[in-house]
């Protein structure tokens, strides 16, 4: 059995991100089979025991993950062409009256904090922002298994064959998609469930079957719905919820 690097068995096993993994390391805050590692990239086996220090563990709790319903308008990330980036909603100020998280807001709980998938500037939605490498990972990893559900105005005609290509068939940028769940929601409103997000999916796969898409919402992102969170407003991540 061939050894690997500590901290890609640490981002493999879902206990933080390769970055994380790094630092924890660097603090003395990962034992493996019992005994602190804390040399940059000691390799091990995979059949060995990972663990982290009560400290590590204790970060990992103070890191929120935010919720946020994206207007269009806004970039995901960072700023371009004079766009705000969506993390310039969070404040205390739009908070879901409705959250019923048990923690108080502060400017802190923004550094670091970064969007874990796409949401394009005219598409609006369940955007989500976390501090926690692991929830980042499990959302757009690259063997990330989790469904972004999405409905979709569209203008023109699509025929049965057409449908079908959108399900399976497709390919962007010389890679095949992945099989997707798509299906008519009403006359002009399509139900979009996928398990990846390329840059501009949705649009460039309905351009490929003849469709125009003039709306784009995010309703999920695996088992967590936008439900009636409003446009521009945020709450977070429950301690009893999960992807």
């Amino acid at each position: 059995m061939e050894k690997v690097r500590l901290s890609k068995l640490m981002s493999e096993q879902g206990l933080c991100s390769r970055r994380e993994a790094d630092s924890y390391i660097e603090r003395g805050w990962v034992r493996v089979d019992g005994v602190v590692v804390s040399e940059l990239g000691t390799k091990i086996l995979p059949s060995q025991r990972i663990t982290l220090e009560r400290a590590a563990q204790a970060q990992q709790q103070a890191r929120v993950t935010i919720l946020l319903h994206k207007p269009v308008g806004y970039v995901s990330a960072q700023a371009e062409d004079g766009y705000k980036p969506a993390v310039t909603l969070i404040g205390a100020a739009s908070r879901f009256a409705g959250d019923t998280a048990q923690i108080d807001f502060h400017p802190s709980q923004l550094r670091g904090i970064a969007p874990a998938g796409r949401l394009d500037i005219d598409s609006q939605g369940l955007l989500v922002l976390t501090q926690d490498g692991r929830i980042a990972k499990q959302l757009i990893g690259d063997d990330s298994q989790v469904e972004k559900e999405y409905l979709v105005r569209v203008q023109g005609k699509l025929d049965e064959r057409g449908l079908a290509l959108l399900n399976h068939g497709l390919t962007l940028d010389g890679v095949k998609l992945r099989p997707a769940k798509v299906s008519w929601l009403n006359d002009d409103q399509l139900r979009f469930i996928l398990r990846e997000g390329r840059k501009r999916q949705i649009r460039r796969m309905c351009e490929l079957v003849g469709l125009k898409v003039v709306g784009l919402k995010r309703v999920r992102i695996g088992k967590v719905k936008l439900s009636d969170l409003p446009p521009g407003q945020w709450r977070y991540l429950r301690a009893d919820e999960g992807f």
